[in-house]
């Protein structure tokens, strides 16, 4: 049995996570993580940075998610991988 597909689709589901992470640390650069209560302009920065909070909430979310199910098929790859490896040595020796 080959693992190729199999792997390749682990290493797309990380290439997206580290996409995620990017993209992630390119929003967070436009946040404003200061309050401006005295600045006239307080409106337009707030609705902005509501704008910003909830499309890191967005990216939170979908980031953990996917990072879970990716660490979650490489352990079952990794034991399935040893299982099958298993499996042949003891059968070779048969």
């Amino acid at each position: 049995m080959t693992f190729l597909p199999f792997v390749i689709l682990w290493v797309l589901m990380a290439l997206s996570v580290l996409a995620l992470l990017v993209w992630r640390q390119s929003v967070a650069r436009h946040e404003d993580d200061k309050l401006h209560v005295l600045d006239g302009a307080f409106l337009q920065k707030s609705a902005e940075q509501m704008a910003v909070a909830a499309k890191l909430d967005f990216i939170d979310k979908w980031g953990k998610m996917l990072t879970i199910v990716t660490v979650v098929y490489g352990v079952i790859l990794g034991v399935a991988y040893a299982w099958a490896s298993w499996i042949h040595n003891t059968s070779v020796g048969v």
